[in-house]
Formats: structure tokens, sequence, C-alpha cells
């Protein structure tokens, strides 16, 4: 029986900031590209990978569709951080000539430089064939469109009027106190040095939130000065976004008569969204469609979130009748490994769109079976009760996490209390249940369908090379499935696996 699991693509491909489009009869994933393990955001080249609407459980890698060698701007040095060598968050849009555009921002190591834009745009004649360098996004006179932050770009072709989105924020809320202030402005003078004073401090409204443009039939000349659609934190007071208000990764998408603009908030770990009537103006906060640490599901606090959070960027889609949110999550302990994964989720009558969890299941049609074994990295729930907050870089705290070593991939690093949870599976009775481990530690795995109901239990002995172990459980029906260790030592997690009993 063929599944699909999250992440949906395989364990060693990194296709983070996900923006899937239906073109024809296949679904395509456009995103950047991380290496795994990586020591930055994005270091490789634009990949995309499509399926068939109609069987989401088989990725085809359609290969590499643009390099930045390709862009003029690659040569450019960006001080202290070398060459705008990264291909940032992409989009791709059909033009009213049946073509496609890819629109993009080029940064220099960790991010520098790909602040002061341009936003680039690569053509095509097919959705994943070879990519060419078209040109850049600038004002009829042939200015480069550089007001506000041109970063993230999102686009929409609404019957043959094309906007595109974008924009940046730091996600800190205002304050009176002068020495944050003093920060404040010392951190964007570092962030935009581009910019002058005056545009940094003095631009009505300020240059940081999500802004739309609309452009002309050539798919590079803006119609007029770009538009504040979206507040970012520090002006958000009043607006309905509080709490929830713009970061990056803006995305679009037209259902019936309205607009959806779906975002990274100043929460970081989320995506939300919000809507309107119209495509430029008028947008009212939504909600949350998910978070990448399941904070806020059920009242969930930061602090009792289920995974390691981190920057989140995706959209949502239509595929063959059914709505699915795209989003990443961290692996490695860190900012720059980021995977693509997918929940399915529901639009209400009324436009509302509930937060949905995450899970292990993700795009397939329904649990998985509780049959063969699994990776153990496609938990959806990993934490040891204190699960940090990744801002960039690498978090050097000794916490549960998903990393590898040459081809194997492995939760490492799982201590006493660690919890590794999945979520769904299919059980259908008394079922011979295997982990495969490794480590120092020594103690046991509880296994349970929900923290404290406890299905059975797995003895785990030290070893250097991975061993298994298992237990018989008996259990009906769907079910999450949870591996909460107690013992002594630190235990590595490669596989785990089910054989029905008779």
């Amino acid at each position: 029986m063929k599944q699909v699991y999250n992440p949906y693509l395989p364990l060693n491909e990194y296709i983070p900031d996900g923006e899937p489009h239906v073109f024809g009869d296949r679904v395509y994933i456009y995103g950047s590209h991380d290496r795994e393990g990586g020591e930055t955001f994005c270091e490789l080249d634009y990949v995309v990978y499509s399926a068939d609407v109609e069987d989401l459980t088989d990725w085809k890698c359609e290969g590499t569709i643009y390099r930045a060698s390709q862009d003029p701007h690659c040569h450019e040095i960006v001080k202290d951080a070398g060459k705008r060598k990264y291909l940032y968050a992409p989009d791709v849009v059909q033009g009213t000539d049946g073509r496609y555009y890819l629109y993009y921002a080029l940064s220099a190591y960790a991010g520098k430089g790909g602040f002061d834009g341009p936003i680039s745009v690569a053509v095509c004649d097919t959705p994943a064939g070879k990519y060419e360098y078209y040109g850049d996004v600038r004002y009829p006179d042939g200015k480069l469109m550089l007001d506000y932050i041109p970063f993230d770009p999102g686009l929409l072709n609404d019957d043959g009027r094309i906007y595109l989105y974008y924009g940046w924020a730091l996600p800190m809320r205002p304050t009176k106190n002068r020495v944050i202030q003093k920060i404040y402005r010392k951190v964007m003078r570092r962030m935009f040095p581009k910019k002058t004073e005056e545009e940094i401090y003095s631009t009505n409204p300020g240059i940081m939130g999500g802004n739309v443009v609309e452009l002309e039939q050539d798919m590079l000349t803006v119609k007029s000065f770009p538009k504040r659609m979206i507040p970012c934190e520090m002006d958000a007071s009043g607006s309905g976004f509080e709490n929830h208000a713009f970061f990056e990764a803006s995305s679009i998408r037209k259902i019936g008569d309205t607009y959806y603009f779906i975002y990274s908030s100043s929460a970081n770990h989320e995506l939300c969204y919000a809507t309107s009537k119209y495509p430029n103006r008028e947008f009212r906060y939504g909600g949350v469609i998910i978070s990448n640490g399941d904070i806020g599901i059920k009242g969930r606090k930061g602090k009792d979130r289920v995974a390691v959070t981190g920057n989140n960027h995706g959209s949502i889609e239509c595929i063959h009748g059914e709505w699915y949110i795209f989003y990443h999550r961290h692996t490695h302990m860190s900012s720059n490994s980021r995977q693509g994964c997918a929940e399915r989720i529901k639009i209400c009558e009324n436009g509302f769109i509930p937060q949905v969890k995450m899970t292990s299941c993700g795009l397939n049609q329904g649990a998985l079976a509780a049959d063969g074994d699994y990776p153990a990295v496609i938990a959806c729930n990993l934490t040891d009760g204190k699960m940090p907050h990744i801002g960039n870089g690498v978090c050097r705290q000794k916490k549960p996490h998903i990393t590898h070593k040459k081809e194997e991939r492995f939760i490492t690093q799982i201590q006493d209390h660690t919890l590794i949870g999945y979520k769904y599976f299919c059980f259908e009775g008394k079922t011979k249940i295997f982990v495969m481990t490794s480590g120092t530690g020594s103690g046991k795995f509880l296994v349970c369908n929900r923290p404290g109901e406890m299905l059975g239990e797995i003895m785990i002995r030290p070893s250097k090379k991975w061993i298994e172990n298992e237990t018989v459980i008996d259990a009906e029906g769907t079910h999450a499935l949870y591996f909460i260790f107690k013992g002594k030592g630190t235990v590595e997690f490669l596989r785990f696996g089910f054989a029905k009993e008779s």
C-alpha cells in the first residue's frame, strides 16, 4: 500500500518556504533549498518536485530549474558576507502570455544584503523547465523598485491583472524605552545598509510591513507606487493584527470572491492569514493556520511547544478538491536545515480556517497503517518539556532533535522524559512493535496512545550499534503513538515498526 508521511519529500531533501501550485494535472512545490545540516539559509540552487494531483504519495524530482549564478547580481559583494549567491524564498505565477515567471530575492551569507533588493524574475515556457534570467522589478523610468523592503515575493494572476506582494519586518513591539529604541536603530542600520537614515526612519508608513503592487503585462514594470497592506507589530495597535502582525513570507490565494493573504507572523513560528474582498486593500486578520510547535492548539502556550520552533513559511493550495497548508519544520537544532511538511485543512462556509495540528501522516489519505517499518524522524512531536525557539543559527542546548550521519537520519539526544510522538496510526488489535536504538541510554520506552495512557513497555539497552527491541500492544482504531523514554544516559532512535500478531 502506497503511503506518504511528513516530511513528504526524501529525507535528505530540504525545501522550505514551500509555495504549492497546481498547473494542469500536477502540483509543483517551489521553495528555497537548504543543505542538510547547512551553515546558512538557502545554500543550494532551486529544485522543484511535483506530483500528480490524484497521487500525492509519489513525488518526482524535476531537477534544478534555476541557479544563482544565472543572476547578474550574484557577483555583487556584501560587506562581511561575501557574494550575493543565495536564492531566497521564491514564488511562481503564470503570466497572461502562458509563460511561467519565477520571482525571488538574492542574499549573501546569513541573509545579509537580502533586504536591499531588488526582486528579480526568471522565466520559462513550462512550470519546471530551465528558467532564464528575465530582469528586475522596476518603475517605468527604469529605476529599481526598492521601496519598503523587497523580500519574500508572492504573486497572483487575478484574471489577467498581476499583483506582487512582498515585505519584511522586525518582529518587535513598539517601546518607549530609549535603550531598546537605540538597539532597534542599530539593528535596522545594520540590516538595511543601502537605505539612508531618512528612508529608514521617516518613510510613511514605515519601511516594515506587508506590501502590494500591481505589475504591467511585461511582469517587471510596476504600475504605481507600492501600498502598505498588513502592518508590522510596531504599527499594529488598533488594527486587529496585534500579536499576529506581519513578519515575512507573503503568499496570496483567491478563493471564490475572497483574497487570502498567508504570511508568517511576528510570533515567528506560525502561519497566519488575512482576508479581503479586494486584492490590494482592506485585509482583516483571520487567524493562525499552523504553528511548527503546535502553539495555540487548545490554548497551548509557547513554553509548552511540542517541538523546537523556528521561522515558518508556506501557503495553501487546493489539490484534487482538498485544501492543504504547506509549511516547514527544523532539524539539527538549526534555523538552516528546514524540511517541507503539509497538512490537510478545512475552509469553513464563513471563510474561517481552523488551526490544524502537525501530524506525521500529512498528505496521506488518512492515518498511516500500523504495519511495516517507519523512520523515527517522521515524528511530529519531539520534546523534553522545555524546547527552545531557534532564531538564527544553531542552538547549542542539549535537546532531542533530528540529525544525520552519512546516509542515516535519526533522533539524537533522547534523555529521561523525552516524548516522541507520531500522529496518526490505524491499529487492528494485537500488534508487535519494535524500535531500533543505540547510545549510552538504558531504561525503557513507554508506549502510549496519549501521554499517561500506556499500552506497553520496550526495554532500551546501551549499544554502540543499532539494536532492536520489541513488545506487543493491543489497540484498535486510529490513535497517536508516543514513545516516552524513562532511564539514564542518552539514546539515539533510527526506526520503529509493526508486525501483526495472530
